[in-house]
């Protein structure tokens, strides 16, 4: 007799990778075609929350910089949440002086806050 195992909801997760595809400017048929998938398969995930396979799970986390912990873990405080992992790469692709002016706005930021 086989275990009931509750079927996980990845609803969220194809908000995610929708939000980060329209974000970066990508159609839907670009990134199908880049990652060899049908686009009605890529807009089944985003839309209706369909379980992707476990490679194009992989590939969707990794394009977009997703992090899954807020979706399997959502009671645990992930290590970084997608926004900084979004971030972070964003950070990676400047130069000192875009550095520069976003650690200053960052500060101006954080004076703010502090300020609330």
């Amino acid at each position: 007799m086989k275990r009931p195992v509750p079927i996980y909801d990845f609803t969220a997760f194809g908000k995610a990778i929708k939000e980060a595809r329209t974000k970066r400017g990508e159609s839907r048929k670009n990134v199908s075609d880049d990652m060899d998938i049908s686009p009605r398969y890529l807009a089944n995930i985003e839309n209706k929350g369909q379980q992707p396979s476990l490679q194009i799970f992989y590939e969707l986390v990794t394009r977009y910089d997703i992090s899954v912990d807020q979706y399997f873990f959502p009671d645990k405080s992930a290590d970084k949440s997608t926004m900084r992992r979004q971030l972070d790469t964003l950070l990676d692709g400047m130069s000192d002086k875009g550095l520069h002016i976003v650690t200053e706005t960052a500060k101006a930021v954080v004076e703010v806050e502090k300020d609330d």
